[in-house]
């Protein structure tokens, strides 16, 4: 068996490509199935099947686009609800590439369908690996809220079961999950490890070490991170079938101050994904800061809403990044990309059109001032996520997520200057820019953030974890 890793780390995900005698199979792979395709003819195979484990809630599938570049057939569990033209796999199924059988494992619980993949090489007496999808994750697994709190009870009880059928694998079953670190899809925060065996996960992993079902449950239920509102649009898309992009994909095209002005005014997103301290110095008015990082995609995600349309402002060099920005937005279904600002800021200056600024700060500039009284505490804005706020947080700050920002700006005060902090300055700077485009006056904790503060300023600053913290 030959096996190739294609990791998308912003996404926290990896697809694989499997190959025996020539023959491959992909599975669950991103939208950008270009970079498989290559690899399998560097090697000279032909892709003959496209393997889905479930239907992906944080990213557009691959599948369509593999099949219309190579001919491969789709197969995907039979309770996807999926339509396309696929094969539909039950508990038992299989699919065979060269010598090597891919046996289909039912365990349900990440989502309602799920199927896992046994591979058994020929001749083989005991399974070489599992690709276990969005259920058994290095140590996680697969989290069961996704599709709403209505069915989460019900679908980690089935987890449950499906993590007793995972652990009962040979303890040298090589596993090769498809979420990971990064991804907002695990129950609790992953290994930073990608791959592991089913010995190694019995020894580490709290999905597997709970004792009973009602341990598993309070496990599922535990310190859950909110994820991106984009989520909620990728199951319909990958059940209808996303549209094929072929082998050029749309890449944003330079535009003029004038070009921008206009999509603007017309309702497009104006996403500026350079750094954060360029972004606070000189800014176009109304516009959103994403640095373009590997958690890009995510946070746009998040706060700009799906399928809106969007112009760029973007770091040197223009034309690579503008690259960079479309492939991590079109994994996730975001295709009204109108293009990007042509000499960006310094261009709109050059037009005679008007910027912003606000100042920044750091986490020792933030503690001076609240320890000479200069800062009122419910102006310092805490946009973490509830977990981190119940690890400790600012005495009287007041706490909004980023992801939740968006059309809750109107609880901002508006009466003197806003602190806002994140951790690492972040999502600071995006809930910064979004709090500027709706009126208010910030200072962005730039660098650092709350936990440099506690640190700094003692405990006398910090409330320790309790059932009062505001929602």
């Amino acid at each position: 068996m030959e096996l190739e890793q294609f990791v998308t780390p912003g996404l926290g995900d990896s697809s694989y490509m499997v190959a025996s005698e020539g023959e491959a199979a992909l599975i669950d792979p991103q939208r950008d199935v270009g970079r498989m395709l290559a690899a399998a003819a560097a090697r000279g195979l032909r892709v003959r099947h496209v393997l889905e484990t479930h239907v992906h809630n944080d990213y557009v599938s691959g599948a369509l686009e593999a099949r219309a570049a190579s001919g491969a057939e789709i197969a995907a569990p039979a309770q996807g609800g999926y339509g396309f033209p696929h094969t539909g796999l039950e508990d038992g199924g299989e699919v065979r590439v060269g010598g090597l059988r891919l046996v289909a494992m039912g365990t349900p619980g990440h989502t309602p369908e799920h199927l896992s993949y046994v591979a058994l090489p020929e001749g083989a007496a005991e399974p070489a690996a599992v690709f276990s999808g969005g259920s058994l994750i290095v140590g996680s697994s697969g989290r069961t809220d996704l599709l709403g709190p209505d069915r989460a009870d019900e679908l980690a009880r089935a987890q449950f079961a499906s993590m007793q059928r995972l652990r009962s694998l040979p303890g040298s079953t090589r596993v090769f999950p498809t979420h990971g670190a990064g991804s907002f899809c695990a129950s609790s925060l992953p290994s930073g490890e990608r791959t592991s065996t089913i010995e190694a996960e019995l020894r580490q992993n709290p999905s597997f070490a709970a004792p009973d079902q009602e341990a598993f449950l309070a496990l599922q239920r535990g310190r859950l991170l909110a994820f991106p509102a984009y989520y909620r649009h990728m199951a319909p898309i990958n059940r209808a079938g996303p549209r094929v992009l072929g082998p050029t994909w749309p890449r944003p095209a330079p535009l003029t101050p004038s070009g921008v002005a206009e999509r603007a005014s017309r309702g497009a997103w104006i996403v500026d994904a350079r750094d954060r301290a360029a972004f606070a110095a000189a800014h176009l008015p109304g516009s959103v800061n994403v640095e373009l990082n590997d958690e890009f995609a995510s946070y746009v995600g998040w706060v700009v809403p799906f399928g809106a349309a969007i112009a760029f402002v973007l770091p040197h060099p223009e034309r690579e990044a503008a690259g960079d920005a479309a492939t991590q937005l079109l994994r996730i279904g975001y295709e009204a990309l109108e293009g990007y600002l042509d000499g960006g800021v310094e261009a709109w200056r050059s037009a005679g059109l008007a910027l912003r600024s606000y100042p920044t700060a750091t986490a020792k500039d933030l503690c001076d001032a609240y320890r000479r009284g200069e800062v009122d505490t419910d102006h310092i804005v805490d946009v973490r996520q509830q977990t981190e706020w119940d690890e400790g947080h600012v005495a009287g700050s007041r706490h909004l997520f980023v992801g939740d920002l968006p059309g809750r700006e109107g609880e901002l005060p508006l009466d003197g200057e806003l602190w806002v902090a994140c951790r690492s300055g972040h999502r600071a700077a995006i809930a910064a820019s979004l709090a500027d485009a709706a009126g208010a006056t910030v200072r962005l904790v730039v660098r650092d953030g709350v936990p440099h503060f506690l640190a700094r300023c003692g405990p006398g600053a910090a409330q320790p974890r309790s059932q009062t913290a505001p929602a």
